[in-house]
């Protein structure tokens, strides 16, 4: 049954075409993904859905009146203080909206003051949104950027109800293993355009790649045609020319070059027609997606452990992030950093930075240790200055490079002397990601390093990391990107920060199938121990057995050597 039909919509702002001709029809049950480029129309075409925005052409047909939408906008739509009337109104509708909130993490909100609304995160606005819209029970939602600051329990907490839901549901994201979990058709918004595909994203892009190389194929063998019948017209025109030659020529024969001269113009303006017609009904040469290319170089000095915690405690007011936790990164790694929103990653990578300070214990990090950190505010660089200013490079090999770079990250010539302030979110993200291969950096730290990008370029950044020498210390909702890259994991888990032995991908198959490793738990705690008194003996060496220092490391050196016997007991 059809839910609503799109016809032709066109919009434009100022002189830029966002949209100039989608068409797409919506049956009930469906869940559709739109997809393309940031900057595609993707979030114009859905407000231009519900009735936000009006189109400048074409017709959105509805097939039954009254329909009820749910419209999830991205977090930064909601004002501060945008959540205070949700605990108002219809009593079953409030009921729904606590039940939903406290299964998503949040409990106990009708506590909360006015300060404590006015307040919020990125990820409690996305979820409260989700539970009131939870609570209306609309028959068709659209979701933009859904899972944008939701934790893991939070994308699981919502793919697991969009299976459940019986309506109809359109999700705007860039979150990869969402689109595959919960859709089953693609849109992609295309130069204005929509390309319609059964399935979810990884078919898509598999079928987008298929139909890309079969249309390249006509087109390169229209193109063979057309060089063939181009050098047929020019040689029946030689022909041509020397007939109407001779014919003036020959006495007694010119009536038979005459027939053969007309015969060959003749096939002459046959061939003219073909390549009127190719030239207007033939296959269009393929777009190639543009290849951003993102190239990290490792400047790797450091030794074989490059950051080590040792007993790290700290404390956020009466809230205890996390306690007595110690482990370990090894030069070459790709660590996924993974816990529940506030759990204290953004507080640990700080104390990496020497940013803060641990309540207890401490944070060794190698002195050869180049660091970069890319966080998830790409709204603090200066809006006034242009790409290239950013920089500071006076060298002129330097400026040349980051030329090349900027224009190989998807920049035009144009916009390096661009302002700050004039670019997108995504282009300001590929800027500061600019920056760091620049600085030819041994250890990165990415805190969300594909929001805002679009999805052809999380694939390319996902692909370069990949290939990356140096360590990586990943904070990432983009599972697809943990899957593919993270080698090592540490986990934030009964306030203790836990280094895991296995790739982030082992780690999810044995959560979620409810293995227990114990064996493998057991080597991981005497690697920790020993590599803890390897360092201990180390540290002797520098202290006087009566020093106040030695005897505390004396004292650790007693108890691991215990732990170490209760281990091997077992």
């Amino acid at each position: 049954m059809t839910v609503f039909k799109c016809t032709n919509i066109k919009k434009e702002f100022g002189e830029r075409i966002i949209l100039k001709d989608v068409s797409f029809h919506v049956e009930r049950g469906d869940r559709i993904g739109i997809v393309g480029n940031n900057g595609a129309g993707k979030t114009t075409l859905a407000n231009i859905i519900t009735g936000a925005l009006e189109a400048d052409g074409g017709t959105i047909l509805w097939h039954h009146k009254n329909i009820k939408i749910g419209y999830l906008h991205q977090s930064t739509y909601y004002s501060q203080g945008e959540f205070q009337d949700m605990i108002q109104g219809d009593k079953e509708e409030i009921r729904e909206f606590f039940q939903t909130s406290k299964e998503l993490g949040i409990d106990k909100i009708d506590d909360w003051d006015h300060s404590r609304l006015s307040n919020l995160s990125g990820g409690e606005k996305t979820k409260l949104a989700i539970a009131k819209i939870w609570a209306e029970k609309p028959s068709l939602l659209i979701l933009d950027e859904p899972t944008n600051h939701m934790d893991y329990e939070g994308i699981q907490w919502l793919i697991s109800e969009v299976e459940k839901y019986r309506g109809t549901i359109i999700v705007i994201s860039h979150d990869r293993y969402f689109m595959d979990k919960a859709v089953n058709r693609i849109i992609e918004i295309e130069d204005g355009e929509a390309q319609c595909y059964r399935g979810n994203y990884t078919f898509y892009r598999d079928e987008k790649r298929r139909r890309y190389e079969s249309q390249l194929h006509q087109y390169e063998t229209q193109e063979k045609y057309k060089a063939k019948i181009e050098s047929d017209i020019k040689q029946l025109k030689t022909w041509s020319e020397k007939g109407h030659r001779e014919s003036t020529e020959k006495e007694g024969l010119k009536e038979g070059y005459r027939v053969r001269v007309k015969k060959k113009d003749k096939q002459v303006k046959s061939r003219i027609k073909r390549l009127e017609k190719i030239e207007v009904d033939g296959v269009e040469k393929p777009k190639e997606e543009q290849n951003i290319q993102f190239n990290f170089v490792s400047n790797d000095k450091s030794g074989n452990r490059i950051l080590e915690g040792k007993g790290i405690s700290k404390n956020f007011g009466d809230k205890k992030l996390f306690e007595d936790s110690s482990f370990y990164v090894k030069k070459g790694e790709k660590i996924g950093l993974l816990g529940r929103n506030g759990c204290g990653k953004t507080t640990l990578i700080k104390a990496i930075l020497k940013e803060c300070t641990m309540d207890e214990g401490d944070i060794y990090l190698s002195p050869a240790t180049k660091v970069a950190y890319l966080s998830q505010d790409v709204l603090g660089l200066d809006g006034e200055k242009t790409v290239l200013e950013v920089f500071h490079f006076e060298n002129n090999k330097k400026r040349g490079m980051l030329q090349t770079l900027l224009i190989n990250m998807g920049f035009s010539k144009s916009m390096i002397y661009k302002k700050i302030g004039t670019l997108s979110l995504g282009e300001r993200t590929r800027l500061k990601i600019a920056h760091m291969i620049m600085m030819e950096n041994n250890l990165l730290i990415l805190d969300e390093p594909t929001n805002h990008l679009d999805l052809h370029s999380r694939e390319m950044l996902e692909r370069t990391l990949e290939e990356y020498e140096g360590t990586i210390i990943l904070v990432s909702h983009d599972r697809y990107l943990l899957e593919r890259l993270c080698d090592k994991v540490l986990i934030f888990q009964e306030n203790k920060i836990k280094r895991i032995e296995y790739s982030f991908k082992e780690y999810m198959n044995i959560k979620q199938n409810g293995e227990k490793k114990e064996d493998k738990s057991m080597e991981e705690q005497l690697m920790i121990i020993e590599n803890r008194i390897a360092s201990i003996l180390g540290e002797f060496n520098l202290w006087s057995p009566g020093d106040e220092k030695y005897m505390k490391l004396d004292e650790e050196f007693k108890a691991l050597i215990k732990a170490k016997k209760e281990i091997n007991s077992k």
